[in-house]
């Protein structure tokens, strides 16, 4: 086929996707406007351009950081170590020094230990023989310590009105002694009925509070706020140095208390003299 049919079919094709009659002659088509409107616009968003490459970007895909808590737990490692030396520490707390892991293997195997990992930072990284008792041990200790570690401290709020009902101001307060039990920080604050000022609405605040079943420390105490309108303050749980003060002036109140009704007790009672005796006498 020659290259004036190639052609002329080629143009024939390009009219019939632009939309335009078949009758018109192939060559009266603009050669530019062809190359610029058909196949310029589908080279510039093909998917092979480099501009729509560029313009979509494939996402970064973010290293994780490495958690430093990893490595808080005490397990044994087998026979898997990754590394040829390694520092060693024995089951008694020895160190060791740097041995191959083969020689680790055979003492191992040898004594019947196990391998545990302490620092994989350092180079070359630490690890300990240890009896399945030890490492037991351990795992009861770290469980412990993470039990003791201090939740994050909350704050609860109670609102209530100076001329709230006694029953209301009961179940509120008993709310508050159960938010106490669990370790938070209650801020109680009261306000007038009626927004205005009133005058010792801080220490009727501070009665309130000393009226619970339960045994508070502050952390902010009862002050005035919003021009006199609202008094508020923080309680928390008391401290083992409170409690304990407390327990040593209940026994001083006790002892105090005791020594008269102990002389009760022992005096000795009233002797009437009998009539009979008197007679004998006389």
């Amino acid at each position: 086929m020659s290259s004036s049919c190639v052609r002329q079919i080629l143009c024939h094709a390009v009219q019939i996707m632009k939309g335009g009659s078949p009758g018109i002659p192939a060559f009266r088509i603009p050669r530019r406007s062809v190359q610029i409107g058909i196949f310029g616009n589908t080279w510039r968003w093909s998917l092979f351009c480099t501009e729509a490459v560029a313009s979509n970007p494939s996402p970064a895909v973010k290293k994780k950081k490495p958690d430093p808590r990893a490595h808080d737990t005490i397990s044994n490692i087998g026979r898997k170590i990754s590394q040829r030396q390694i520092q060693v520490i024995s089951e008694e707390g020895e160190n060791m020094g740097v041995l191959h892991r083969a020689d680790v293997l055979r003492i191992m195997d040898e004594k019947g230990l196990k391998l545990v990992l302490l620092n994989e930072q350092k180079e070359p990284p630490v690890y300990r023989l240890m009896t399945g008792k030890q490492i037991y041990e351990e795992q009861m200790k770290l469980g412990e310590k993470q039990k003791s570690k201090a939740a994050p401290l909350q704050v609860k709020e109670l609102t209530f009105s100076l001329g709230i009902a006694p029953h209301d101001l009961k179940t509120k307060l008993k709310q508050v002694g159960s938010w106490l039990e669990k370790k938070h920080h209650v801020r109680v604050t009261i306000r007038s009925p009626r927004k205005e000022s009133i005058n010792n609405l801080d220490e009727k605040l501070e009665q309130i509070v000393q009226e619970m079943d339960v045994m508070v420390g502050y952390v902010s105490k009862p002050r005035v706020i919003r021009e006199g309108q609202a008094a508020m303050c923080i309680i928390r749980p008391p401290s083992a140095k409170e409690l304990s003060k407390r327990d040593k002036n209940q026994t001083k109140h006790s002892q105090s208390v005791s020594p008269p009704a102990a002389q009760e007790e022992t005096s000795p009672p009233d002797t009437k003299e009998d009539p009979s005796t008197m007679s004998h006498e006389k």
